[in-house]
Parts: structure tokens; C-alpha cells; sequence
């Protein structure tokens, strides 16, 4: 499914400053920053008297572990050099007055409003948790919009009705369905005897799939399916019981579903009552 970003807040950061600097991941890593003394704020460096918060290490740190990265002095020295690295072009370029440049304001302006967006997606997340009882209600509807069965069936696409009436007076002569299929438009299956994958009705448009599951096993339709892709000549080979994916299996995907779904309802909501001129 199509998703939204629905990532914490520190893999923003992250996607500042790391990617950005590959080849700081391979320098030597830089001594630990000393301790800092009693009552001022924790720093990992000073850069010409600017200093480098020890929070900002703390964001990345936790992005990368929620990426699966073990936290590490190692790691940490890296992201220390290229904060360090970061506030020296920074700093170098507020002395040319590029902070000044309408691009750059409005490359700034973007960053913080992709910085909020992605604070209010967690928020929203956080405090708008999926309940047990929408999961099972999402589960059993596609569960049973999928059905108790799937198809195994091949078919011929062509643009013309008399073109797939043609090739169903071909089949009943006796001609193989796999080489008629050499003339189908559909370069996924034509291939290989017009097969198709495994499937659920579901799986396909509604005309396909209606005629479809009409069909004995071994059959074909004897009169051409039109779908918006053209004209089609099926044949039913095999069907077998449906096997479906448990909840716990499926429920990572099912909760952003429906995270996705009630946010994207929020910003509708707030769209429609946003002052737009």
C-alpha cells in the first residue's frame, strides 16, 4: 500500500547529516569529548566558541538504532565529527552571507516545516494508538473480501473481440491454449501458455474474476471477456482452498493501514478547515 511517512522524528535528522557525509563514516574517529563540568549543558565539542549539544548525538544515536545499528562509541565518535564537520561549513557559510540568499531561506523554510510535519505524524501516532478490536475488524474484512478460494488461471488479451472469438473456434478445434497464447498483449504471461499466478477473485478486475470463478476446472470462456485492458479468453486449470496470513503475522502492516488511513482523515479535516486563498 501506498504509505505515509511514518517514521520518529529522528530519522529527519538523520537524513540531514548522514547520508550527506559518506565518506566522514570512514575517518579515523576523533578522541571522546571530555566531561562537561557541573551545572552547564552537556556538549560533545566547541567549534570557535559554538557548542555542539550532546542531544544532537542523542537524536542520530536513536535513529540509527531504530534502523537496527547497535549504539557504539565508535558510532557516536563518527556522528561527533561530522556534527563538527556540519557546524564548520555552517558557521562559514553565515560569514558569506549565504543565511541571507532567498533560495537557502526558503531551503530552510522547507527543513523546518518537514521537521514539524514529521513531529505531528508521531504525535498523531502516539496519541491516536490502533485499538485491538480495529485490528480484528480490518482482519476479518480482508479476510473475507479475499475469499475461501484461489485460482490458478491463464488467459489471452487481445484488442479485438472478433480477434478472441477467433482464438476460442482455434481452442475448440484442438489447438493448444499455450500456443495461442503467443498472440496475447499481455508480455507477462504470453510467455508461458498465458499462466497466471495463484490468485483470489479479489486479486482481479471484476469482470475477470466473474467470469473466472463460473468457470469447471479445465474450461475455458466461451465467449470473450472484455476488461478496460481489452478482450480476454480464460481458462480455469486448478483451485485449492485459500490460505491466509494470521493476525500476527499481518498486524504490523494492518496497524499502518489504519494509522495511514486515520491520518490521512486528519489532514482532510484540517484541509477543509484551513483558510486557503
Amino acid at each position: 500500500m501506498k504509505s505515509i511517512a511514518l517514521r520518529p522524528l529522528p530519522l529527519v535528522l538523520l537524513g540531514l547529516v548522514l547520508p550527506a557525509l559518506p565518506a566522514l563514516a570512514q575517518a579515523p574517529a576523533p578522541a571522546a569529548a571530555p566531561t562537561q563540568a557541573a551545572g552547564t549543558a552537556a556538549k560533545v565539542a566547541t567549534v570557535n566558541g559554538v557548542a555542539i549539544p550532546k542531544s544532537r548525538v542523542d537524536l542520530i544515536v536513536k535513529a540509527q538504532t531504530a534502523r537496527g545499528t547497535p549504539d557504539s562509541d565508535q558510532m557516536r565518535n563518527d556522528i561527533r565529527e561530522q556534527l563538527i564537520f556540519l557546524e564548520i561549513v555552517s558557521q562559514e557559510a553565515a560569514k558569506k552571507g549565504l543565511a541571507k540568499s532567498t533560495e537557502v531561506q526558503a531551503q530552510m523554510d522547507l527543513a523546518r516545516e518537514n521537521v514539524l510535519r514529521q513531529a505531528y505524524i508521531a504525535d498523531f501516532v502516539k496519541n491516536n494508538p490502533v485499538s485491538d478490536a480495529q485490528l480484528k475488524a480490518e482482519y476479518d474484512r480482508l479476510k473475507t473480501s479475499r475469499g475461501d478460494k484461489e485460482y490458478k488461471a491463464r488467459h489471452i488479451l487481445v484488442d479485438k473481440e472478433d480477434d478472441a472469438k477467433a482464438i476460442i473456434v482455434d481452442l475448440k478445434k484442438g489447438k493448444k491454449f499455450d500456443e495461442l497464447a503467443k498472440q496475447s498483449k499481455d508480455p507477462g504471461s504470453k510467455d508461458h501458455g498465458g499462466e497466471l499466478d495463484w490468485n483470489a477473485p479479489s486479486g482481479y478486475v471484476k469482470p475477470f474474476a466473474d467470469a473466472l470463478v463460473k468457470l469447471d476446472k479445465g474450461k475455458y470462456t466461451e465467449a470473450p471477456v472484455q476488461t478496460q485492458y481489452g478482450w480476454h479468453v480464460i481458462q480455469l486449470d486448478d483451485v485449492r482452498p485459500a490460505k491466509f496470513p494470521s493476525m500476527d503475522e499481518v498486524k504490523p502492516q494492518i496497524t499502518e493501514r489504519l494509522q495511514e488511513q486515520a491520518f490521512s482523515k486528519n489532514v482532510a479535516d484540517l484541509r477543509a478547515k484551513a483558510k486557503v486563498e
